[in-house]
């Protein structure tokens, strides 16, 4: 049996969630800091990284009110219509997500014609929960795939739209002082998607399992249809918001440069908005749907091949879910590492970003190999098998 106990792993998964969304709500706290409302100084002078001080700096000439008033009405129109955009885009989405859940339990449901009895297991002895109630599961799995992906993609749109505006004025005043305001509002994202989906997954694991009990095959497979929401919604945000953004764009440069001769990407031009739009929703949006998407089902997959393993015969329960602590354990690695980025070495220059991320990426990879060797040498067994392509395979940790 692993080292570390059911208790220490159910005290471990959703803590290292929760710090997570609380690192994620203090990176947004302090990213709120920079002012584009136009206004005196408020903070000490000699704040680190600039975010304690208005942006518009009087004794460098920069405070320009009339600046500030144009970068905040365009952000103010780009978060508008990306919001307005994604709530219509969700309308359609909504009607997707029930006619395919519908479809994923009719399937699911109809495999022993929809029978209340319970089946032999496949990859261990006794008997596993009817299909019925498995299709049922699956499609509540669905569900909260769905919604939580849709959430992850429309969180991550509101803070870019929050944070361009103050990126913008932040590079008025140094490279590093902007750098640091679109990273830190990148870990917000980030955070909130990885902290989120572990925990909604962790809680739906556990809630399934009050039904399901020593039922690992069924709870697992249930399971698995989580991943699958997360990736169908992906699909939406990153097409639509990339067909909307490039025909914007296409209009923008006929009808602005060509027809009236306006500068390209000039915000007098509607369809240069437009296309801010498109960006925000097929690139952050979209792209935070696929992430979680992808986060999901590598999570699910894992998990699945754990549950027909020795841990699922041998009811360890710790062991199976050495996915979601990998992955509780990266939120930890990844948090340091972000502090490196952010506090620990201060960007003065443009020439020092890529050092500053590689040095970020080499941390991360050494603190996350030692952290990835701890956790396998606490929650896993020092023998076990595992099913390979039909054969059970036996794996030892030397």
């Amino acid at each position: 049996m692993a080292i570390l106990g059911e208790l220490g792993m159910e005290i471990l998964i959703p803590v290292c969630g929760v710090i997570g969304i609380v690192f994620a709500v203090a990176q947004w706290f302090i990213v709120s800091k920079v002012k584009v409302t136009p206004g005196a100084s408020s903070a000490a002078a000699g704040a680190k990284n600039g975010y304690g001080d208005y942006l518009i700096e009087e004794e460098e000439g920069l405070n320009n009110h009339n600046i500030v008033v144009k970068c905040a009405e365009i952000q103010t129109a780009i978060s508008e219509g990306a919001t307005s955009f994604l709530f219509t885009m969700y309308q359609y989405v909504g009607m997707f997500m029930v006619v395919f859940a519908a479809i994923i339990f009719l399937f699911l449901g109809s495999i022993e014609g929809f029978s209340t009895k319970g089946q032999p297991c496949t990859y261990s002895k006794g008997t596993c929960k009817p299909d019925l109630y498995t299709a049922l599961f699956s499609t509540a799995s669905f569900f909260l795939g769905a919604i939580t992906s849709l959430v992850s993609g429309f969180l991550g749109m509101k803070i870019a739209t929050y944070a361009n505006a103050r990126t913008t004025l932040e590079a008025r005043n140094g490279v590093g002082k902007a750098f640091i305001t679109a990273f830190r509002s990148g870990a917000v994202m980030d955070f909130l998607l990885s902290s989120s989906g572990l925990v909604v997954l962790y809680i739906t694991i556990n809630v399934f399992k009050m039904y399901y009990g020593d039922d690992w095959e069924g709870l697992f497979e249930s399971i698995t249809r989580y991943g699958l929401g997360g990736s169908s919604m992906a699909l939406f945000g990153r097409v639509g918001g990339g067909i909307y953004t490039k025909a914007a764009d296409v209009g923008a440069d006929l009808v602005g440069k060509v027809e009236r001769n306006v500068p390209e990407d000039d915000p007098r031009n509607s369809a240069v908005i437009a296309d801010n739009v498109g960006d925000n929703v097929g690139d952050i949006a979209g792209m935070g749907s696929d992430l979680f998407g992808s986060y999901a089902e590598s999570s699910c997959a894992a998990l699945v091949v754990a549950s027909i393993s020795s841990f699922g015969i041998n009811h360890d329960f710790t062991a199976m879910c050495y996915p979601l602590l990998v992955s509780s354990v990266g939120i930890i690695v990844c948090l340091l590492t972000t502090l490196f980025a952010t506090d620990f070495f201060e960007i003065k220059a443009a020439n020092e970003i890529e050092p500053a991320l590689k040095k970020q990426l080499i941390i991360s990879t050494a603190l996350m190999t030692v952290g990835v060797a701890v956790i396998s040498w606490l929650a896993l067994p020092a023998k076990f098998t595992i099913f390979d392509f039909g054969a059970q395979k036996e794996v030892s940790n030397w």
